[in-house]
């Protein structure tokens, strides 16, 4: 297992494209140079140990002992041991709502970034727990596997969107019956879902059938709340600029609402409770205080342990490299002259 620890160097390797287009323009500048001064067969005689390779020979020298150099401050390390560690946690699914009304923006930017942002502050509060990550709209959506990478949890969280769901709608009982699939350890005693959402529900019946058959299986419904009780136009933008309004059948303007009484039953029902999501602080600090408070489970995860640096390689390579440079000459090697390998003297 390689880990790189500052790879940000790696935009130094710019440098070498560069250098080599200036190498084949000096070179040609060069070569139109000489020709104004005398022919060829003159410039041989009036120097006779140039060698016509070396420069060339000297730049690839200098490129990789950059290359090495580069490298080195990028600091590679091994994992030399693959080790078997305990980890205690919790099971923890979101249920993102990305329906069109978390476009509303009458909590900033808009419903759908602010949800985003809690759930991405809940994942920098975790240490060990498994997370898992499913958009629901019209009908659910696996996003996320339960998994303990929380890095690749923030890029998926990132990339959620209204467009990425063709069927509209909210069905909350969708998103509660494909994360019920997610808990895949039959021991694990205590299993979470967050639900972020509006609180708009299509299919309120069913959502509390799904709601009852998620507790008997030892899920915990929290719901958290984002947006505004008195509600807010949904805004149909392009490029940024707000187009127009969306509106219902009859022409009118859709005002959607924050509706906290079914986010609140849901959470009752789900032996959760209900969350405000408007104070991102608050909100995050309540649920570390809930997820703590919680047994956790313990299990296996394997990850490599014991990395070492190796910089110090690429350094002396990459020293070793300008070191042949500074020193390899540009006129000719006499036992090179010798063994004429470039043909540089056939036309002496």
């Amino acid at each position: 297992m390689i880990q790189l620890d500052e790879k940000i160097y790696f935009y130094l390797l710019a440098i070498i494209p560069v250098m080599v287009l200036a190498f084949f323009f000096l070179q040609v500048w060069k070569k139109r140079t000489q020709r104004h001064f005398a022919d060829y067969k003159l410039l041989r005689r009036l120097a006779p140990n140039k060698s016509s390779f070396k420069s060339a020979l000297k730049l690839i020298l200098l490129l990789l002992g950059l290359t090495f150099l580069i490298i080195g401050l990028v600091n590679p390390k091994i994992g030399t041991k693959l080790e078997t560690v305990k980890r205690e946690g919790v099971d923890i699914v979101f249920a993102l709502d990305v329906s069109k009304s978390m476009l509303a923006e009458d909590i900033a930017p808009n419903r759908l970034e602010k949800a985003k942002r809690l759930i991405s502050e809940i994942i920098n509060q975790l240490a060990s727990d498994r997370i898992g990550i499913i958009a629901y709209a019209g009908q659910a959506y696996p996003q996320l596997p339960i998994t303990t990478d929380y890095g690749a949890a923030k890029m998926f969280l990132q990339s959620m969107n209204t467009d990425m769901l063709s069927s509209q709608g909210t069905a909350i009982n969708a998103a509660i019956d494909l994360a019920s699939t997610y808990y895949d350890d039959s021991e694990q005693t205590n299993r979470v879902l967050f639900i972020v959402s509006d609180g708009e529900d299509h299919s309120e019946r069913t959502t509390i059938d799904a709601v009852e058959n998620a507790s008997k299986n030892g899920i915990r419904i929290f719901t958290i709340g984002v947006g505004k009780p008195k509600g807010s136009p949904i805004p149909i933008k392009r490029n940024g600029v707000v187009e127009s309004l969306k509106k219902d059948n009859q022409g009118e303007v859709v005002i959607t609402k924050l509706n906290e009484a079914v986010l609140s039953e849901i959470a009752s029902e789900g032996n959760g409770e209900y969350i405000d999501g408007s104070n991102t602080e608050n909100a995050v600090e309540y649920i570390k205080e809930q997820l703590n408070q919680m047994d956790k489970k313990e299990f296996e995860a394997k990850q490599f342990a014991e990395y070492k640096d190796q910089f110090q390689w690429f350094l002396g390579i990459g020293l070793l490299f300008l070191f042949l440079d500074i020193f390899l000459l540009d006129r000719k090697t006499k036992w090179l002259k010798k063994l004429n390998l470039f043909n540089e003297h056939e036309n002496e």
